[in-house]
């Protein structure tokens, strides 16, 4: 396969048996630095206790095996995790650096030649008409051609993307040239900069859109292949060819778009964060879906190289599996690396391990949303043990209106809030009486507290169950007057 399907850019239709493997990786969250404002504190350690042994479920094997560690089913050696090369030249080593200078000099060669076009476009010499003595004829001028909205060879933007052609060929220099050649020829047939220009609708914006970025500053897709459950969709997406090509144009569309908001100064960000959440798929059975997703593929891996920083895939069901064993040995180890699956229960901690809670939609698990506080807001994350208390304490030292949002994943835990003044002769008053939050509650909880002296808000999680759960909150004040 001339390219494969984690180096594209925004991921197509779920993936068939045909088009996609499954890697698996064991997540491990990292501790998260406690922010200085709030005075946090556990109760006395208590000794975990043993989990209930429950009989074994269909869920419960997904899941054991998506936590396995990242490892080739083929070879049974362990993947080490992608990590993105750098853009700045001075930090390549030498036979990259050799070989970009190489593609440069083909690429102005090609240039000079205008090898861009295709051979139709070429217009062959006129015969001779004359035995007269013929002037010489002044050469062409170089061809100019841009690709995502830059020059090629014009500035080090150029040398940043050129590099992803090298690396998406090993750097295989004549390789990397072809495919760049067909790249461009690709874009004028399509008719590109006009696509760009075209209304396509907005019936996919849930589908498919951008929101927040990543911890290290990478733009986030999220593709939502559950909303093709929708029968009417689904039909007024893929029912004919006529449709299933208008749907190609919107993705590529949308991936054009997307792309041009990326930065290809040298060391700058320019891959993208996917997020696949495959939570009711239509699965590999769809007729239409899978033409859908081999066309849309074929134009992603031959003309989008290496504009993925990470493919997470998260709610993984069960025939997911099988795709794994059956394409795994056919990939490379790069793409591979890229690859991170978790089932149902491991998707918001899996997640919260390359993305602030404070950029993550409330609905997979952060606390991005509308409302008083933004993506900008830092969120604290703290995890508390099994049959423990967890306190939080905000000091307050002026008058001033104080909120918080807070969360714990998955919540079936008690929850109080109360201010208690610095002074003696003052009394706690109780901002919320501790109670149980069901699961089914709203996520995520509001709330505010007008001070009028010097004290502290205490948060109290008191998790009596079993399990470690996760808690995130965030806080800001704002002047009384």
């Amino acid at each position: 396969m001339a390219e494969e399907a984690s180096n594209q850019t925004n991921t197509p239709p779920p993936p068939t048996a045909q088009e996609s493997v499954v890697q698996v990786e064991e997540v491990v969250l990292t501790d998260v630095p406690k922010t200085t404002v709030p005075v946090e504190r556990d109760s006395q350690p208590q000794p975990e206790p043993e989990p209930e042994k429950k009989p074994v479920e269909e869920n419960v094997t997904l899941e054991t095996h998506l936590s396995k560690p990242n490892t080739d089913d083929s070879t049974d050696d362990k993947i080490p995790e992608f990590k993105e090369e750098s853009t700045k030249l001075s930090e390549l080593p030498e036979n990259e650096n050799k070989a970009l200078q190489e593609l440069k000099k083909l690429v102005q060669e090609a240039l000079n030649n205008h090898e861009f076009f295709s051979k139709e476009e070429k217009k062959p010499p006129p015969p001779p008409t004359t035995k007269a003595k013929e002037e010489p004829s002044s050469p062409l001028p170089p061809e100019e051609v841009s690709i995502w909205g830059i020059p090629l060879l014009a500035d080090e933007r150029s040398d940043v993307i050129l590099l992803k052609f090298l690396r998406a060929r090993e750097f295989k220099v004549k390789e990397a040239l072809v495919m760049l050649k067909n790249t461009i020829r690709w874009r004028k047939e399509f008719k590109m900069e006009e696509l760009m220009e075209e209304k396509l609708g907005d019936e996919l914006e849930k589908v498919v859109f951008m929101h927040g970025s990543d911890k290290e500053g990478h733009p986030v897709c999220y593709n939502i292949y559950g909303e093709f459950q929708n029968k009417e969709l689904y039909k007024k997406t893929f029912s004919d060819e006529e449709k299933r090509e208008k749907f190609l144009r919107w993705r590529i569309q949308f991936l054009e778009k997307s792309i041009r908001k990326l930065d290809f100064n040298p060391g700058g960000i320019c891959t993208i964060f996917q997020v696949n959440d495959l939570k009711n798929s239509p699965g590999p059975a769809k007729w239409e879906l899978r033409q859908a997703t081999k066309n849309a593929l074929q134009l992603l891996q031959d003309n989008y190289p290496e504009f993925v920083a990470k493919q997470v895939f998260i709610n993984v069901p069960w025939w997911y599996l099988a795709v794994n064993r059956m394409i795994s040995p056919f990939l490379t180890q790069r793409t591979k690396s890229k690859f991170v699956f978790a089932g149902p229960s491991k998707s918001t901690e899996t997640l919260l391990r390359y993305i602030a809670p404070e950029q993550i939609p409330v609905k997979y698990g952060g606390l991005s949303k509308d409302g008083e506080f933004g993506n900008n807001d830092a969120v604290t994350e703290i995890t508390v043990r099994p049959a423990a208390k967890h306190t939080v304490e905000f000091p307050v030292t002026e008058n001033c209106l104080l909120s918080w949002e807070l969360r714990v994943i998955g919540w079936e835990v008690s929850y109080g809030a109360e201010f208690v003044p610095s002074s003696e002769g003052s009394y706690t008053v109780i901002v919320q009486k501790a109670r149980k939050v069901a699961s089914s509650e709203d996520p995520v909880l509001c709330s505010s507290f007008k001070v009028g002296e010097p004290g502290k808000v205490v948060l109290t999680i008191d998790n009596t169950s079993s399990k470690k759960k996760k808690l995130l909150y965030r806080l800001k004040t704002k002047s009384s007057d």
